[in-house]
């Protein structure tokens, strides 16, 4: 039964830092992951990020909506990346000015081998808490967020 004392703005903050602070306490726990040894977490997300690209290929502006850091920071990470051979860039056809980024096959070899440790991780540290059903929820709830702001909702 909701406390008829909490405010709704109230609620939205409390629901707002339990969220925050549990991203946190996750992302802590995950840094420590042996399978970031090769490569820093940031790093990966850009492979992953990579990965999903249904042509295999994406502009650096459209890899940056998706990230968490600074289009400089993202561009210089982009060029540690293709120093080590893991992506590639080439200018965009349409746009002299744009650029485009895919994974290498070394890259796409990485990213598999990090990303199935990493999913085995994730797992051993969110199994044991939540069940089928409070995974599903937690699924539809926070992909219920994303695509409100997505979609350019509140």
């Amino acid at each position: 039964m909701p406390d008829p004392a909490v405010t709704p703005l109230r609620l939205t903050a409390d629901a707002w830092e339990s969220l925050f602070r549990t991203q946190v306490a996750v992302m802590r726990r995950l840094r420590r992951d042996p399978s970031f040894h090769r490569l820093a977490m940031g790093e990966y997300d850009v492979l992953f990020n990579l990965s999903r690209c249904p042509t295999g290929w994406t502009r650096l502006n459209e890899l940056n909506n998706h990230l968490l850091i600074s289009q400089p920071s993202l561009s210089r990470m982009v060029e540690r990346l293709e120093h080590k051979g893991l992506i590639q860039r080439r200018q965009a056809p349409e746009d002299q000015r744009g650029v485009l980024l895919a994974l290498t096959d070394a890259g796409r070899e990485l990213q598999r081998e990090i990303g199935a440790a990493h999913v085995r991780s994730i797992h051993e540290l969110l199994g044991p808490l939540l069940n089928a059903e409070e995974m599903e929820q937690l699924l539809t709830l926070t992909s219920k967020i994303r695509r409100g702001l997505e979609d350019g909702n509140p």
